[in-house]
């Protein structure tokens, strides 16, 4: 499925939806797909999201689903290391196989237009883990004790 940001309707099982630029007027919906979709201690605090979605220069998009918000993606560039990252990926649980995170991940990239993109995930989140093996991520790196509890980070890259 490919994602298009003019407006353009996706179907998944369910419903329409589609993709749109994010911003801080959508901060209370992301709030509670991140409390949703993360363990408490990964949900980012208000001047984390806050500053995702209005500083320059950062890619936030988002998938509505009848009004709501349903998927969020958020990255930024290493324009010198020519580098990507995707810093935030989150689908609600009953919107999740649908592509949903499939169509964000895509558009994220295309945004970011690096050569290379990378993203950290928990070392247990199988889930996702999956969905950036099947995208055409590697594993690149593993970062000890990254998360709160002193779980590893695993760190996936894409070569475009």
């Amino acid at each position: 499925m490919s994602a298009n940001r003019a407006g353009d309707l996706m179907s998944a099982a369910g419903g329409l939806w589609s993709i749109a630029d994010a911003d801080w007027r959508d901060y209370t919906q992301l709030t509670a797909l991140e409390k949703t979709c993360f363990p408490k201690e990964d949900v980012w605090p208000f001047w984390d999201l806050i500053g995702a979605l209005t500083l320059p220069g950062l890619v936030r998009l988002k998938a509505v689903m009848e009004g709501q918000i349903v998927g969020f993606i958020s990255g930024e560039r290493e324009a010198g290391r020519r580098l990507g990252w995707v810093t935030s990926l989150a689908v609600a649980p009953p919107y999740r196989r649908r592509g949903i995170a499939v169509a964000l991940l895509a558009e994220c990239e295309s945004a970011l237009g690096m050569p290379a993109i990378r993203l950290s995930v928990r070392a247990t989140n199988q889930a996702a883990i999956g969905l950036y093996e099947a995208a055409g991520y590697t594993l690149v790196d593993r970062w000890k004790k990254y998360y709160p509890g002193g779980e590893d980070a695993l760190v996936f890259e894409k070569k475009r």
